[in-house]
């Protein structure tokens, strides 16, 4: 184990997506040292997997350059990637957390020229699509990726495909010899903002994910309507390649229910609204979209948003939760269930599921090293014997990008105060 560089002034912030990027911008912004720490070889977290952000429509590509830029601008900040958290030791001022770091088998010269990708025939899948394509072994994480450097897929190393992309680099940046590390960080405070993942949809078994090919998620349904995703930005069936212009979105899928998870994930409606949009833009002819929900949770400045998909002529909104998914002899996707406005009966055939998935914290406050107090969804909870270990973004609650971000510079307020208490006290 080696000792990395960092004092008990330090803020270690755990999670590079929007909110653990925030939060440590705020930190060394404010003169703090931080070490950013992020599972995956690429800062951006769920927000950078996005098409568009509600309700303005408009990329994520343009905020998170301007983060990633004042990120770059910002010696404070050590950002270590493909790097997890596993172990907690200390308290509030005087942290000692172990930090494991897997190989990326690329250092610090790669240019990000690609000639690695273009020499490597091995294919794998591509996390990023939510494995809905492939891409090869030796890949950029993303076009926006940072660090702007490639990586290679384990199952290469040993192989002939590893060794044909080293003799392709010219720069001496692909290393094979690369180890698995466990490094020692000291900390005054930390940071804890490892977002979100969506709820395993195989669990909602009425719904056939998994067994059913044109049934499929809400993220997985965002990455195929950007033009950077899979298709290209078609909206094709995964059953046959074919367009899907009937499209049905299934709201509540796994959330607001004891068998899966108890809580509103808040953001699902609003994701779904603005899904439509890319149904009508890609088909203003023929594009349809059906909204099958309870209700509608649309707050603030959303109110306008929802009214104006209500007053969309191509969206059928139909209070009802599907009481299941069968599929018919085309390949066709059917709800089955009850228009709870009028008590009618349907059995309607779409040529697309899409299941607005709920959001669950992707690490539970108990599998957080140390004491954490999480609420019954595994959500950090704010409780003073968590100590100077602080939750932020959708590690605390379902959030959406703008109150994630929020969050996160409450958090940063919080683990300032208190390194600047261990500055004050050592002065």
């Amino acid at each position: 184990m080696t000792e990395h560089v960092a004092t008990n002034e330090t803020i270690l912030v755990v999670g590079g997506g929007i909110s653990g990027m925030t939060a440590a911008l705020e930190a060394a912004e404010t003169g703090k040292n931080v070490v950013l720490v992020e599972k995956n070889p690429a800062l951006g977290g769920r927000t950078s997997q996005l098409y568009r952000y509600f309700p303005k429509l408009c990329h994520p590509v343009c905020g998170l350059e301007i983060n990633l830029r004042r990120l770059k601008g910002n010696p404070r900040v050590r950002v270590l990637t493909l790097a997890e958290v596993t172990d907690i030791q200390g308290g509030a001022g005087d942290y000692t957390v172990a930090v494991k770091i897997k190989p990326r088998y690329v250092n610090e010269n790669c240019t990000a020229c690609g000639d690695c990708g273009r020499v490597v025939e091995t294919m794998v899948d591509d996390p990023f699509n939510y494995n809905l394509g492939q891409h090869k072994a030796a890949y950029l994480p993303n076009a926006m990726a940072y660090p702007q450097r490639y990586v290679l897929d384990p199952a290469i190393i040993g192989t002939p495909d590893a060794e044909k992309a080293k003799a392709a680099c010219k720069y001496g940046a692909i290393d094979l010899d690369m180890k698995e590390e466990t490094i020692q960080v000291k900390a005054g405070a930390v940071v804890w903002a490892t977002g979100w993942q969506p709820y395993d949809a195989a669990k909602i078994q009425p719904y056939g994910y998994g067994r059913f090919k044109n049934v499929i998620t809400s993220v997985e349904f965002e990455r195929l309507a950007d033009i950077h995703g899979p298709t290209g930005g078609k909206i094709l069936r995964p059953s046959d390649g074919k367009e899907a212009k009937n499209i049905a979105f299934i709201q509540c899928a796994g959330s607001r229910d004891e068998n899966h998870l108890r809580h509103c994930s808040r953001f699902c409606c609003m994701a779904s609204l603005k899904q439509t949009h890319y149904v009508r833009e890609k088909y203003p002819e023929d594009g349809k979209s059906t909204i099958y929900y309870i209700d509608i949770r649309a707050i603030d400045r959303f109110e306008d948003f929802y009214q104006k998909v209500q007053a969309d002529s191509s969206v059928t909104f139909i209070k009802s939760k599907v009481a299941k998914v069968t599929e018919d002899e085309h390949g066709n996707p059917v709800c089955w269930g009850v228009n709870t406005e009028g008590y009618k009966r349907y059995t309607t055939p779409h040529d697309l599921v899409v299941l607005a998935v709920g959001m669950e914290p992707s690490v539970k406050g108990i599998n957080i090293p140390g004491h954490i107090v999480a609420d019954s969804s595994g959500f950090i909870e704010a409780d003073p014997t968590n100590g100077a270990v602080f939750g932020a973004g959708c590690a605390t609650n379902a959030l959406d990008v703008n109150r994630a971000v929020q969050s996160a510079t409450a958090a940063a307020l919080r683990a300032i105060q208190v390194v600047n208490k261990v500055a004050k006290a050592e002065a």
